[in-house]
C-alpha cells in the first residue's frame, strides 16, 4: 500500500463521478545545469503516466498554469553525463512583486504521484499561500513524464491488482511471489536503465537544482505524506538552503519497511474503528452495522466471503477479497470518503461489488477508460530503491501474529506486501532515511492523531530526527491523511503564518 497523499482525492473525486508535458528547457551553454533557463509554456493535458484528463484550467484571475522541464543528470555521481527531463507546473505569484517571496514547491507524495496532475486540482486549497509565492510542483524523477517507469501494460496490471494478496495455503503463497517476481521483471526490462536512480536522494538533488534555476536562494517546500521524507533527505543533504518548510501527514524516517507496514496496520485499524463509530454513533441508523463492533465484524466476513467467492465488481472484472480491502484502505484516507465507504460496504452485501473496486482502482491508479498511471510502478521503483531490506515468505509469515493482532483486518494484507522488494533487481540504500538536519532553518512538522497512513506518532520522530531547534511540532486532533487539506482554521492559520510571513508557531502546539 503506498505511502498515498492529496493527489488519492482527486483521483477518487474522477473515479467515482465519472463511472506535460513540459517545454524543453534550454541546455546550458558550458553544461552547467544551473544556469540552464526554463522555456515557460501553456501545459498540455497530463500524459497517460500522470493519469490522463484535461488541461488545467486557467486560475480564477484568469492566468494560465505554465509548465516547463528541467535538466537533471541521470546519475548524480555523473553530473555531466547522460540528463533525464523533470516535468514542472506553476502558477505564478497573485500578489504584487513586491510582496513576492519566491517559489513554494510542493511534493504531494505517493511516492510515485504527479505534481504536474495533483496542484491544479488542489491550487484553491492555496491561494492564500499563492499571493506571495509561484506555486510550483513537479512528476519526480521515475514518475509521469520524468522518465517515468513501465513495468506491465493494462491488461496484466488488470490481472496483479486482481491477485489473492492474502494466501492462506503454499499454493497460494507461491502464486503471489511468481506474480511479483513477473512485476518486477517486468519493471527492470522497461526501464532498467532508470530504476538505479530513482532514490530519493537522488530526487532530493533534483530539488536543490530546481532551487537554483528558479532562482530562489533557498527552498520553500511544502511537503506531504512521502513528501515529508523527500523534505527530510533534502534537509539532510543542503540544511542550509532550506528556507520555509512544511511538514504534513509525516512519515516517520527511524522506521523499517517493515515497522512502515506495522504501523499502517495500526493506522488503519484505527482509521476503521474511527469510522465504525462514527457511523454508529448517528441518531439514524448505521446502514452497515448496529454497533461498532458489528460493522467490523460484517467487514470481515464479507473479505472472508470475497476470499472464497468474489462478487461482481466493475465489469468485466469481480471484486475480490483483495480488491475490496483495497478499497476500503482507499476510503479511509480522508473523512470525506467514508459516504463512499458506507455506500460501497452496502452494495457489496447486497452482490454489488462496484464501488469498493472503483475506489481500489483509484489507488492503483486505474482510470475509467481502464488506464493506468504509473503511480504503481512508480512506488514501487522508489521504495524498492529507497528500503534495502529484502523479506522472505518465511519471515512474513513469522510476522503475521503481531501484524494481525495490530489489525484484524489490515494485518494480512500489509505484511504480504513486504514481499514486493523481494527479487527487486536494485539493492536498497538503507534501512531507513537520514533526515538529520543540523544547521537548518526551523521546519513545521504537522501530524494529524486520525492519520491512516502516516501515523501520528510519525511526527513527533521526524521532529526529534531533524534536530533540536530545526523539527517544530504541530499537532492536528482531527480524522483523515494530512491536517492543512482539512480546512482547520488553527492549522491553516499556524501554516500560512509560517509560510507568508515567518512566524514559526510554538512546538507543541494542538489544534482541534
Amino acid at each position: 500500500m503506498p505511502n498515498a497523499s492529496r493527489l488519492r482525492a482527486a483521483v477518487v473525486t474522477a473515479v467515482l463521478l465519472s463511472s506535460l508535458v513540459a517545454g524543453c528547457g534550454d541546455d546550458a551553454g558550458d553544461g552547467d545545469l544551473t544556469a540552464q533557463r526554463l522555456d515557460w509554456e501553456d501545459c498540455p493535458a497530463p500524459s497517460r503516466a500522470e493519469g490522463g484528463g484535461s488541461a488545467p484550467s486557467p486560475l480564477p484571475n484568469g492566468d494560465e498554469w505554465e509548465c516547463a522541464t528541467m535538466k537533471a543528470p541521470l546519475d548524480w555521481a555523473e553530473p555531466e553525463g547522460d540528463t533525464i527531463g523533470i516535468a514542472l507546473i506553476r502558477a505564478r505569484a497573485s500578489g504584487p512583486a513586491s510582496g513576492r517571496i519566491g517559489s513554494l514547491v510542493f511534493n504531494f507524495g505517493g511516492p510515485g504521484g504527479s505534481g504536474i496532475s495533483t496542484l491544479p486540482a488542489f491550487s484553491e486549497d492555496y491561494a492564500k499561500l499563492r499571493t506571495r509565492y509561484d506555486l510550483v510542483s513537479f512528476d519526480p524523477r521515475g514518475v509521469g513524464r520524468s522518465a517515468g517507469v513501465r513495468c506491465e501494460n493494462d491488461r496484466q496490471l488488470d490481472a496483479y491488482f486482481q491477485q489473492d494478496t492474502t494466501p492462506d495455503d503454499s499454493g497460494e503463497r507461491t502464486t503471489l511471489l511468481d506474480n511479483t517476481k513477473e512485476f518486477n521483471a517486468a519493471c527492470e526490462q522497461h526501464s532498467g536503465k532508470t530504476l538505479p536512480h530513482v532514490r530519493t536522494t537522488d530526487a532530493a538533488r533534483d530539488l536543490d537544482l530546481m532551487r537554483q534555476v528558479l532562482g530562489d536562494r533557498r527552498l520553500f517546500y511544502f511537503g506531504i505524506s512521502y513528501g515529508t521524507e523527500l523534505g527530510g533527505v533534502y534537509a539532510h543533504l543542503f540544511p542550509t538552503h532550506v528556507g520555509r518548510a512544511v511538514f504534513d501527514a509525516v512519515v516517520d524516517p527511524t522506521q523499517t519497511s517493515e515497522q512502515g507496514a506495522l504501523g499502517q496496520a495500526k493506522g488503519f485499524q484505527l482509521a476503521l474503528d474511527n469510522y465504525a463509530e462514527d457511523c454508529t454513533s448517528r441518531t439514524e441508523d448505521c446502514p452497515v452495522g448496529d454497533t461498532a463492533q458489528d460493522v467490523k465484524d460484517r467487514i470481515a466476513t464479507l473479505l472472508k466471503d470475497l476470499d472464497a467467492k468474489p462478487i461482481p465488481g466493475a465489469f468485466p472484472r469481480e471484486l475480490t477479497q483483495s480488491a475490496a480491502t483495497n478499497g476500503i484502505a482507499q476510503a479511509l484516507y480522508s473523512k470525506d470518503f467514508w459516504e463512499y465507504l458506507t455506500e460501497g460496504l452496502e452494495q457489496a452485501y447486497d452482490g454489488d461489488g462496484r464501488i469498493l473496486m472503483l475506489l481500489s482502482d483509484s489507488m492503483n491508479g486505474r482510470g475509467a477508460n481502464g488506464e493506468y498511471s504509473n503511480i504503481a510502478a512508480a512506488n514501487v521503483s522508489i521504495n524498492c530503491a529507497d528500503d534495502k531490506p529484502r523479506y522472505s515468505a518465511g519471515h512474513v509469515e513469522e510476522a503475521l501474529p503481531e501484524f494481525r493482532a495490530a489489525s484484524p483486518l489490515f494485518g494480512d494484507f500489509l505484511a504480504w506486501s513486504m514481499v514486493t522488494c523481494t527479487d527487486w533487481p536494485v539493492p536498497g540504500a538503507g534501512d531507513h532515511p537520514a533526515v538529520g538536519a543540523p544547521g537548518s532553518a526551523p521546519i513545521l512538522v504537522v501530524g494529524n492523531t486520525g492519520d491512516p497512513a502516516t501515523p501520528y506518532e510519525g511526527a513527533g520522530k521526524m521532529a526529534a530526527a531533524l534536530g533540536e531547534d530545526v523539527g517544530v511540532e504541530l499537532t492536528y486532533r482531527g480524522q483523515g491523511h494530512g491536517a492543512y487539506d482539512s480546512k482547520n482554521p488553527c492549522v491553516q492559520t499556524a501554516v500560512n503564518g509560517y509560510l507568508l510571513d515567518g512566524k514559526v508557531p510554538a512546538a507543541g502546539t494542538v489544534c482541534s
